[in-house]
């Protein structure tokens, strides 16, 4: 074991990724001493790690506020948005050229990156180790905490004992501490996941039979722009299920996401029977993965999980999926990471007793928030991802809620401000029974075009910023170091801008139902719709629009109405074999 002292400031037990921006966050930005604690004798070892995308704000966290920008540039790849893909009945879809594609051509402001794990993970390690105030302790065996509620906790471990004022539990699916107090708490998520990487470049945009003279000139461009999109997280979707093709150097990151309901996970039970199903039920992939190495491999049968606390006036916390785990879909682990260690990092550095134990009842409170925030995209309204309409209008409402609910207060450091919490917290609270009612009429809208059945028709080509509340949301980027007052100022104006989006969203389902345009425009109607009660009957729906048919009062909308335009019939992609 590493010499060093037999007290400091904060055990860390846990060298993953969040147990390893921890530290490095402290030692940037406090004068603590840290005790970082594994059961591996060199993290992360010799498996690949997976969870390799970045957005905006786990992005911002890793370049910003942890000053990796260098190693990042360097060692991997800048990333090009989530990208968004669907087979077209009709056609073979044995090449990309036959899929819809929903997508953001615009590179973000904030740069995001594809991580290499391993190699993020071995730099942070080597990095802190160069601070005399940061101990590593690998090999680590019959690990034991106490946790008084006065004086210094104690930990052992390997037959040592450290005093400490904080512990922090960053292991993990481990989940030592969660364990241990028994902080377990189910969620109704139920998805699971099978992964590996294999050797060299999955490029999306060669799996065609098309040359690269074609590739280069294909009219499709003026839509989706000239920049690689093998850079992008790509998904290619299907009736709550998606697969993400991730690069990385030399190799690419390849997985399949499920909910059990569509797909028995013995059908996917190891890499080669995943990527077997991937190429019966995307096509092209047969032009690409049947004859690829792998090199590592993994799987969670049941990935998401709650928890009954996370951070405590008892100078003890969770972070990273120690404590909570959603899905996913939109890469938010290291976002959450992010917000959770700035938070905790906060609270080690209050002294004061009341003020410590009501920072940490509003932190819980704003991470069971952001959690939950999640929990009824993934629970409520994952069937979408089997239709691109209905899913760009989904991942457009949420897309605009991260950009201005999650990345915006983060990059001006508004969550660990004492006066803005609070009315964030009673915005962002209002929007909680609109967002699950609006997933759920989603769904409903799905299920009815499923109903419906599918008609051919051409590859759809859709720009989420096409939407202009969305496009607006991205602006919020630019707002850094604002004034608490410029900062409620434009909080405010977003909810606002959140709540037109979620009413023309609603609006956009019945004038698609009621197959009448006119609907979108009738301000009478729209300004009727009861954003918490959405619910999806077309007759209840026609019945309730039939009362304001008469009305003539235009509705002038601060957005595009028409970039979504529905096909007659939807284009939908339901789980192979079913």
């Amino acid at each position: 074991m590493p010499s060093g002292p037999q007290s400091c400031d904060v055990v860390i037990v846990g060298a993953g990724l969040a147990g390893l921006t921890l530290s490095r966050h402290l030692l940037l930005h406090t004068n603590k001493t840290i005790l970082l604690l594994d059961k591996r004798s060199a993290p992360p070892g010799s498996s690949q790690k997976v969870g390799e995308s970045l957005v905006q704000l786990g992005g911002y966290y890793l370049s910003k506020v942890l000053d990796l920008e260098e190693h990042l540039l360097r060692e991997h790849y800048l990333k090009y948005n989530l990208r968004f893909y669907w087979k077209t009945e009709g056609l073979p879809n044995q090449g990309l050229e036959d899929y819809g594609k929903s997508f953001t051509r615009a590179i973000s402001n904030i740069a995001t990156f594809q991580l290499d794990r391993n190699k993020l993970e071995q730099h942070l390690l080597r990095t802190n180790q160069e601070d005399a105030r940061f101990c590593f302790a690998g090999g680590v065996k019959n690990l034991d905490v106490e946790l008084p509620e006065s004086g210094d906790h104690s930990v052992r471990f390997s037959g040592v004992e450290y005093r400490c004022r904080w512990v922090i539990d960053a292991t993990g699916r481990g989940a030592f501490l969660k364990r241990k107090l028994n902080l377990s708490r189910d969620n109704p998520i139920r998805h699971g996941a099978t992964w590996c990487w294999v050797d060299g470049l999955v490029d999306v945009e060669k799996l065609t039979s098309r040359n690269l003279q074609q590739i280069r000139v294909n009219p499709a461009r003026k839509k989706e722009g000239n920049f690689p999109a093998f850079l992008g997280t790509n998904h290619f979707c299907a009736e709550s299920q998606w697969f993400w093709v991730i690069p990385l150097h030399g190799k690419t990151s390849l997985g399949l996401v499920y909910d059990h309901s569509v797909l028995d996970p013995e059908e996917v039970s190891n890499a080669r029977k995943m990527l077997d199903y991937v190429c019966r039920e995307w096509p092209l992939f047969a032009r690409g993965l049947p004859a690829r190495k792998i090199l590592d491999e993994g799987r969670h049968l049941d990935f998401s999980y709650d928890a009954k606390e996370t951070i405590s006036s008892g100078r003890w916390a969770l972070t990273g999926e120690s404590g909570r785990f959603s899905d996913p879909l939109y890469s938010p682990g290291s976002d959450l990471i992010a917000i959770h260690n700035s938070l905790i990092v906060d609270s080690i550095l209050t002294d004061d007793s009341p003020a410590l134990d009501k920072k940490c009842r509003v932190y819980e409170t704003l991470m069971k928030a952001m959690y939950e925030a999640y929990v009824p995209s993934y629970g409520a309204s994952y069937s979408c991802l089997g239709d691109q309409e209905t899913f760009t209008l989904k991942y457009s409402w949420e897309l605009a809620v991260y950009f201005g609910c999650y990345v915006f207060p983060f990059a001006n450091d508004l969550f660990v401000n004492q006066e803005f919490l609070p009315f964030f917290l009673r915005k962002f609270a209002r929007l909680g029974p609109v967002n699950h009612s609006l997933q759920k009429f989603l769904d409903g809208y799905y299920q009815w075009k499923k109903q419906r059945g599918v008609e051919p028709g051409d590859p759809v080509l859709t720009d989420f910023y096409d939407l202009r509340p969305v496009r607006d949301s991205e602006k919020l980027f630019y707002e850094v170091g604002v004034t608490l007052p410029e900062a409620k100022l434009a909080f405010s104006r977003h909810v606002e801008r959140l709540t037109e989006l979620a009413r023309y969203i609603a609006a956009h389902v019945h004038a698609s139902v009621l197959e009448d345009r006119a609907v979108l425009f009738n301000a009478a109607f729209v300004a009727s719709l009861d954003l918490r009660d959405l619910e999806f009957d077309p007759e209840a729906m026609r019945a309730h629009y039939g009362r304001f048919e008469g009305s003539h009062e235009t509705q002038q909308w601060n957005l595009d109405p028409l970039p979504l335009r529905a096909p007659a019939r939807p284009v939908l992609q339901s789980a192979a074999g079913r």
